[in-house]
C-alpha cells in the first residue's frame, strides 16, 4: 500500500526536515510539507493531498496533532480518508486504521467524543436552569450585547457542529457526488443518493447542495463538483444514470441495477415502470461505448 506522508510546522521560523525524515524511514514514498497553523482547518496543502489520496493509499503523520489539534477534525480527516478506501497511521501515536487495534482505538476516541458533547450538553442545560431559579438571564453575556468576538465564536462552533453531524453521513453522498458532478445534473445524482437510503435518511437538493458546498469550502471535494452540468441528450441520460450507479458499486449485479432503478422510479426506455436485467445490459453497453464508465473509473 502506497504510504503518503503529511508534515506540518506552525510558523516560518519552524523547520519540517526531522518530520520528513522520520517519514521517509516510515516508508513514505511522497512527502507533502505544509506551514499553517493546526486549528486553521482550510490548509491547502492538506486539502490537495485528501484529494488526491486513493483506495489503498495511507496518510502517514509523526504525531496526530501535526494533522489536527482537535479530536472533531482528527476524526472528520479520517471519515474522509475512509470514504475513499484509504487509511490513516500515526507513527508516534497507536492509530493506524488499516489495524483491528488502530480501528478499536479509534471507535475509542469516537465515543470519548461524542461523551465530551454529551457533557457539555448536560453541563450547558444545568447552568441555564439554575440561573433561571436565581432570577438571572442565562447564555452568554457577549450574544446579549452582541459582540462581534462572541458572534464569531458561536458561529465557528455551529460550524464545527455542523460539520460533525455531515461526517456521519459522509459515506451516503460524497463518493456519489465525487463520481458524477458535473456530469450528471442534480436531480439525477440525489436520486441515485437517495435511492438505497431509508426514508428517515433521505436528503433534500438544497439540504445536499449545503453539505456539498461546506465540503468544498473546507477542501474535501474539488470545487469543479459544483460546476454547471453540460447540456446531455435525451438518449443519453439513462446510460449515464446507469453508469453512476454501476460505477459506485462496480460489482453490482444486473438485477440489483434494476431494482435500484425501480427505487428511483426512473421508467425504462419503453416507459415501463418494471425493468430487466436484459435493459440494463442494453444501456451499460451504450454507457461503455459513449465512454461513460472509462471516464468514471
Amino acid at each position: 500500500m502506497p504510504l503518503i506522508g503529511y508534515a506540518r510546522v506552525s510558523t516560518e521560523d519552524q523547520t519540517p526536515l526531522p518530520q520528513s525524515q522520520a517519514l521517509k524511514s516510515a516508508g513514505c514514498v511522497e512527502i507533502h510539507e505544509e506551514q499553517a497553523s493546526g486549528g486553521n482547518r482550510a490548509r491547502p496543502v492538506l486539502a490537495r493531498v485528501l484529494e488526491r489520496v486513493g483506495k489503498g493509499d495511507t496518510l502517514v503523520v509523526v504525531r496526530i496533532d501535526r494533522l489536527a489539534r482537535s479530536l472533531s477534525h482528527l476524526l472528520e480527516v479520517i471519515e474522509r480518508l475512509d470514504a475513499k478506501g484509504a487509511f490513516f497511521r500515526s507513527i508516534q501515536d497507536p492509530i493506524d486504521t488499516a489495524s483491528p487495534q488502530g480501528k478499536f482505538t479509534l471507535q475509542v476516541l469516537g465515543a470519548a467524543a461524542e461523551f465530551e458533547r454529551a457533557l457539555i450538553r448536560e453541563r450547558t442545560k444545568a447552568g441555564l436552569a439554575s440561573a433561571r431559579t436565581k432570577g438571572r438571564i442565562g447564555g452568554n453575556p457577549g450574544l446579549r450585547a452582541r459582540d462581534p468576538a462572541a458572534l464569531r465564536k458561536v458561529r465557528l462552533a455551529r460550524q464545527d457542529g455542523y460539520m460533525e453531524r455531515l461526517n456521519g453521513t459522509a459515506q451516503d453522498w460524497v463518493p456519489q457526488v465525487r463520481r458524477l458532478r458535473p456530469d450528471m445534473a442534480w436531480e439525477d445524482v440525489l436520486r441515485i443518493i437517495n435511492a438505497p437510503l431509508p426514508q428517515a435518511r433521505r436528503w433534500s437538493q438544497s439540504r445536499l447542495l449545503r453539505a456539498v458546498k461546506a465540503y468544498v469550502r473546507d477542501g474535501f471535494l474539488p470545487a469543479t463538483v459544483l460546476g454547471r452540468a453540460g447540456r446531455r441528450e435525451t438518449d443519453d441520460r439513462l446510460p449515464a444514470i446507469i453508469a453512476g450507479i454501476k460505477g459506485a458499486n462496480p460489482d453490482m449485479t444486473l438485477q440489483a441495477i434494476c431494482d435500484r432503478l425501480e427505487a428511483m422510479r426512473e421508467r425504462t426506455p419503453r416507459g415501463r415502470s418494471k425493468w430487466q436485467p436484459s435493459s440494463v445490459k442494453m444501456l451499460l453497453e451504450r454507457a461503455e461505448r459513449l465512454g461513460m464508465l472509462d471516464r468514471r473509473e
